[in-house]
This record gives structure tokens, C-alpha cells and sequence, in this order.
């Protein structure tokens, strides 16, 4: 019955690292959402979703200049949130056995 609860060779580690990178992708969308909407930049959780995903982001945001600034901004988070779930995912099938 355990093997139902885990995906097949998924160690502890190999979870955790998956965790890990699924917050990560998680505080990219979520900034990316709250710059479309329009969230008041003052706000307190607003400014620390942005520092965080800022420094998260790496070297994404003005990798592509679409023309439309609600298109870039989902480029430039969208790609840095699937960047992370990728690397996550891939790192996580590197160590799950242990």
C-alpha cells in the first residue's frame, strides 16, 4: 500500500528537493499574478512575494522583450517557475534514492 503514497523510487531527500522546488515555482506565480492584478505595491506581503521572487528568478526577467508588458511579465516568471520545478525535478530524480 506504500507504494501508492510516493512516486516509485522517491526517497525522502528526493521528496523534500521536490518540495522544495514546487515553493519555489509557487512564489513565482504568485508574484507573477499579483503584478497582472494589480496589487497595491505597498502592501506588506506584496513586498516580500517580490523580494523573494526577484532573487528567485535568476536571469530570466528581460530575457525576452515581447512588446507587451503583460506578456513579458508572464514570460519572465512563467519560465523562471518552470525552471524550477524542471531543476527540482530533475535534481530530486538524481538524489530520490537516498
Amino acid at each position: 500500500m506504500d507504494r501508492y503514497r510516493r512516486a516509485p523510487g522517491r526517497g525522502p531527500v528526493g521528496a523534500l528537493i521536490s518540495a522544495v522546488g514546487s515553493i519555489f515555482a509557487l512564489i513565482e506565480i504568485v508574484h507573477m499574478l499579483m503584478l497582472l492584478f494589480g496589487v497595491n505595491p505597498v502592501n506588506r506581503i506584496f513586498t516580500v512575494i517580490t523580494s523573494l521572487a526577484e532573487s528567485l528568478a535568476l536571469f530570466f526577467p528581460g530575457l525576452f522583450d515581447t512588446g507587451n508588458h503583460e506578456l513579458n511579465i508572464v514570460v519572465d516568471y512563467g519560465l523562471a517557475a518552470a525552471f524550477w520545478l524542471l531543476a527540482a525535478g530533475l535534481v530530486a530524480r538524481i538524489f530520490g534514492r537516498l
